[in-house]
């Protein structure tokens, strides 16, 4: 280690070294979101739930570790997915809503838990039930649906980094391939102008957002490729279904629910032992 970085101070060091994980990747590329939905929104009627749904999540996560295992703990995860239900929820829905949401996801987080990790996508979790409960609605307005197609390149470069550099490109590439071939599909073989949405702002990009800052969510889905393969076709048919049948507004959340589940009975099932090889002697 050089002189120059033993000068540096600890808080410092421990700051370039979180910015170098993918936490920390997906924080900057979060923010860099966030700082070009602004203007679209207004600062003074974003600043609220973003800043609440932060502050409530972090404060919550470091008061549940401090309660059941006596630690102290940097929120990283949390703060993330405080981030994430802020850019989601729509900002005019009322001061209580992402103060609750961040409460149910952190909540979740802990309280669902497999031997590994958390069972379900807390931010996903906490907005299917905030929806059925508050009635709030999804805007998804930090996949920056104001910017037209300006905002999709975005999207694509930022969401495509943070997924490769976890491994999770052939899950979010196999979602949204079947994602948009089931509803292509259906246009063809049914009423197109129901799901005309789906291919235009916000629905598009709603559907990017979810599939490279939510969908991949390291601790909730598989590693394996040819396990993320199963999960993304579970997802796809699942948001297809809850879409086309019911019309709901977090269908995509609700399609995210039902593959953590099946990744969650899959980490638990007992794998198939090998029997080891028996080595005879000739002769």
């Amino acid at each position: 280690m050089s002189l120059q970085s033993h000068a540096k101070p600890r808080f410092v060091r421990s700051t370039q070294r979180f910015l170098g994980t993918p936490k920390g990747i997906l924080t900057i590329l979060l923010a860099v979101l966030t700082l070009l939905a602004i203007p679209g929104q207004g600062a003074a009627h974003v600043t609220f739930p973003l800043v609440s749904a932060m502050a409530t999540a972090a404060a919550v996560d470091v008061f549940v570790v401090r309660m059941s295992r006596n630690a102290w703990i940097f929120p990283s995860g949390a703060i993330l997915s405080g981030l994430i239900l802020a850019l989601i929820l729509g900002p005019e829905e009322p001061w209580i809503v992402p103060i609750a949401t961040a409460t149910l996801a952190i909540t979740s987080k802990h309280l669902f838990r497999t031997r590994l990790a958390n069972v379900f996508n807390p931010a996903a979790l906490a907005l299917v039930i905030a929806a059925v409960a508050f009635g709030s609605a999804e805007s998804w307005w930090g996949a920056l649906p104001d910017l037209g197609w300006a905002g999709i390149p975005v999207l694509i470069v930022t969401g495509g980094f943070i997924a490769n550099r976890i491994n999770k490109l052939p899950l979010v590439l196999v979602f949204l391939g079947t994602y948009f071939a089931l509803f292509s599909m259906a246009s063809f073989v049914g009423d197109a102008s129901q799901v005309a949405e789906i291919f235009r702002a916000p629905d598009l990009h709603m559907v990017l957002f979810f599939a490279f800052f939510m969908l991949d969510d390291p601790p909730t889905c598989p590693i394996r490729h040819r396990d993320q393969v199963q999960f993304a076709l579970i997802v796809a048919f699942m948001a297809y279904a809850f879409f086309m049948l019911w019309g709901w507004l977090y269908f995509l959340p609700a399609a995210l629910l039902v593959g953590n589940v099946r990744e969650a009975w899959r980490r638990r099932a007992p794998r198939p032992q090998v029997r080891p090889a028996v080595v005879t002697r000739a002769g």
